[in-house]
Order: C-alpha cells, then sequence, then structure tokens
C-alpha cells in the first residue's frame, strides 16, 4: 500500500506567481511573502491549499509553465520555497490531492516544445542540479560512489483529469497524452564518450484519443544514442489499453480520466522494477536492466548502446508534462495542437493537461 507523505504547514505565508500589469511577482521567493492581484487577473482560490501542505516537497524543485518576471526563463521554485508555493492556475492542493497543469501553449524550457508543471528530484536541496551528490546512479556506474545515491524509488498516486482534445497532427504519438512520471538522464558535455546525451529510460504516460471514453497508460524507454543518430527513439510497453501509435478505442481494457491508479519506480542497483496497479485492474510488472542493451522482454536490442545507461546520472520527475507540443512542424513531437497562450481561453477550449497526484513519495 502506498502511503502519502504528508507535511503540515502552519501560518506560513504563500508564495504566489503570477503576473499583473506586466509587472513580475516572482519575487516573492526571495522574501515578499504576499502578492496582490487585480481582480481582474486573479485566478480563484476557492478551495485551494499550499501543495506542500499536502505532499513532502524538500526534495523536489518545480518548473512551471510561466516566466513571472519576465526575464526570459521559465519559473523554477525549489526548496525551501517550495514548501510556501501555491500557483493557483497550475500548481495547487484540493482535497483530491496536489494539481499539476500544462496549457498546450505556454513557456517551456530551453529543451523541448512541450509545457510541463512538473517536479525534479532534488537529493540535496542545497546543491546545483548537475552536482553528483543531487542525481543519483547505477551500481555499474564506474563511479557510482560519487553520486547522492546508487538507484532510488518514486511512488505516486494519481489521476489524469484532462489531456488536449484538438491537433492538426492527431496521428503523431504524442498528441492527447500528458507524461506523469519520468527517469532523466543527465546531459553533461564532460561526460565519457557515449554517455550525458540527456535520453530518458522512462516516461510514464496517459494518452486518450478526443472520441474515446477510455485513455491508456503506458511507459516509454529511450535508446541512448546521440541526438542525431536515426536509431535514437522512445519505444513504448504497454501497461492498460494501447501503446501511443493506437488509434482504436482501448474500452474497458484503458483507463478514464479521473480513474485513480498508482506507479512504483525502483532503481535497485542497476535495474529498473516498475509495478503499476489500479482497482478493478491486473497489476503490471517490468524489470529490466539500464547497464545494458537488453530489452524488458529479455530480447537484445542490436540498436541499443550496448553499455545501456551505465555511465549516465539520473534524477526522478513527477507532474504533468502536457506531450501535446502547439508547434506544427517537421518530426514526430510536433502534434500541432490548439492554444492562444492565455490560459483563460485554453482552459476553457479543453488545450490543456492535468493530473492530480494524492501521493508522491521518494525512497
Amino acid at each position: 500500500m502506498i502511503k502519502n507523505v504528508k507535511k503540515t504547514v502552519r501560518a506560513m505565508p504563500i508564495i504566489a506567481l503570477s503576473v499583473v500589469s506586466s509587472v513580475a511577482l516572482l519575487t516573492a521567493c526571495q522574501g515578499q511573502t504576499e502578492t496582490k492581484q487585480s481582480s481582474a487577473s486573479q485566478p480563484s482560490l476557492a478551495g485551494k491549499r499550499i501543495p506542500g501542505s499536502v505532499i513532502d516537497l524538500s526534495q523536489w524543485k518545480i518548473t512551471l509553465p510561466m516566466d513571472s518576471n519576465r526575464d526570459g526563463k521559465i519559473d523554477e521554485v525549489g526548496p525551501p520555497h517550495i514548501d510556501r508555493l501555491l500557483e493557483p492556475r497550475f500548481f495547487y492542493a484540493t482535497d483530491a490531492g496536489v494539481v499539476f497543469a500544462a496549457p498546450n501553449k505556454a513557456v517551456t524550457t530551453s529543451g523541448s516544445t512541450n509545457t510541463r508543471s512538473e517536479l525534479r528530484q532534488m537529493i540535496d536541496a542545497k546543491g546545483s542540479t548537475k552536482a553528483p551528490g543531487n542525481n543519483f546512479a547505477l551500481a555499474a556506474h564506474p563511479k557510482a560512489s560519487r553520486y547522492g545515491s546508487i538507484g532510488g524509488k518514486l511512488s505516486a498516486t494519481l489521476a489524469v483529469n484532462h489531456v488536449a482534445v484538438e491537433a492538426k497532427n492527431p496521428n503523431k504519438k504524442p498528441a492527447f497524452s500528458v507524461v506523469v512520471g519520468q527517469i532523466h538522464a543527465g546531459k553533461d558535455s564532460k561526460m565519457a564518450k557515449g554517455f550525458g546525451y540527456g535520453n530518458e529510460p522512462l516516461k510514464i504516460y496517459y494518452k486518450k484519443w478526443p472520441d474515446h471514453e477510455y485513455g491508456s497508460v503506458f511507459w516509454t524507454y529511450e535508446r541512448n544514442l546521440e541526438q542525431d543518430d536515426p536509431n535514437r527513439t522512445d519505444i513504448a510497453f504497454p501497461v492498460w489499453g494501447n501503446v501511443w501509435d493506437n488509434p482504436e478505442d482501448p474500452g474497458e481494457a484503458g483507463l478514464k480520466l479521473d480513474e485513480t491508479f498508482s506507479y512504483v519506480v525502483d532503481v535497485d542497483g542497476s535495474v529498473m522494477n516498475l509495478t503499476f496497479t489500479g482497482e478493478g485492474k491486473q497489476t503490471i510488472e517490468y524489470s529490466v536492466d539500464l547497464s545494458n542493451n537488453v530489452d524488458p522482454y529479455g530480447k537484445v536490442d542490436e540498436l541499443d548502446n550496448p553499455k545501456g545507461y551505465s555511465g549516465d546520472w539520473f534524477y526522478f520527475k513527477a507532474g504533468a508534462y502536457n506531450q501535446c507540443s502547439s508547434k506544427d512542424q517537421e518530426g514526430m513531437w510536433y502534434a500541432g495542437c490548439a492554444g492562444t497562450g492565455l490560459w483563460e481561453k485554453d482552459s476553457q477550449a479543453g488545450h490543456y493537461a492535468q493530473a492530480t497526484f494524492r501521493s508522491i513519495t521518494l525512497n
């Protein structure tokens, strides 16, 4: 049974991130205890509270789909300020759990065309994100002892509430989907040749086509190859329902919006163990050694890196990473999903992704 880790926050000022009359309010993170907004621009706070009062955020940094201080960079808030952060559009808590929302069109990180309201693991809350002590490695890593841990475990219970409903290129794999959990490998030019590409050995997806009652849960593994290598691709493995290139309605084999499910990602030594559970659903488990090129079915993938991810460093991510890019261009990732960039309009039109987490636990 997955238990929610709760952290009581009392008499703490709320940090709110919003733009009012083109004035940035991110300075709240530097000591401002309250932000005032015009009635025309202030999202409702009714029934919303600080996520840090529900989930232990002491080892997480959040990335939000906004640039509140207009510095040309996406907003990120880490410990200790994240404990009292409340963003009433994209990151807040309700009786159901902690809500993460990401519109189709908004500010993105430099390496992505997709928006996110997503947590990034911080093993050492005071360290830089690339510091070895702030990340974990596989036991097979030749310098594993330098890192914050060898392996690690992420558990979560959640429900996906919404995915994008309109795409110019609906047959592109990521359309109408959201990633709710990840293991991301670090990108570092100083790494030995063959590693440090910034690839993702794990992304957990939920995808639902607009005319379907049920969606599908699946996960992907990205071959650890250079960016311009034609064999660098994400390989999908089913959990409930279909994988991302199947337009058929999964029916009751899949999962409806707002249905709760859980995942556990346990990297033990060099082996990634995945467990998916849901009420009325068959428990699905996978195991794959991330230090070689043998897939979860025991077959050698001749196109993958023979050493897998054994030379990389990693961090967990959890939240809502909207996969329905609003960009329309060549490449599988650009579904051309609808969006104006105005949250008030886009949320009403369904041009966003959202997930509510009852628990997120790091071990």
